[in-house]
């Protein structure tokens, strides 16, 4: 088993005061509600990978990318993932679900009226910077 942390890539994208979430299938979180994103690939930077991950996932196409903070999780012992997130303030398109077999779908949400459960990672994000600075960083 490898020990080495993996490098995430949380999509937060951002529609007025409403933010894009999808509950998760097929790894680990099932059934929370997370942000597009995926694995940081080599020699890809995290806005390249924003863009990747934002497209496969939900055919956006991402305008505006902005990076943000990050986090530090582990999951279950024996997964370790530091998470970059990245801001898209500008898109093209309506959020599909592209990827079935890792997301049920894809909603807007206020931020103040978040579904539960939320990923690790993104509790750890509410958790360490605050609903409002997250929703005031890129508006």
């Amino acid at each position: 088993m490898d020990k080495s942390p993996k490098i995430g890539i949380g999509v937060v994208v951002l529609k007025d005061n409403w933010v894009l979430l999808g509950k998760r299938k097929g790894a680990h979180g099932v059934g929370d509600w997370a942000f597009p994103g995926g694995h940081l690939e080599f020699c890809e930077t995290p806005e390249k990978c924003a863009y990747r991950e934002l497209l496969e996932e939900t055919g956006l196409k991402a305008i505006s990318i902005h990076p943000g903070p990050w986090t530090n999780d582990i999951f279950d012992s024996d997964k370790h993932y530091v998470t970059l997130f990245m801001f898209v303030t500008e898109f093209s398109g309506n959020p599909v679900v592209l990827e079935p077999h890792k997301s049920e779908n894809w909603e807007w949400f206020e931020w103040n009226q978040l579904p539960q459960p939320l990923f690790a990672t993104v509790r750890t994000l509410i958790k360490n910077i605050g609903i409002d600075k997250i929703k005031n960083l890129f508006t």
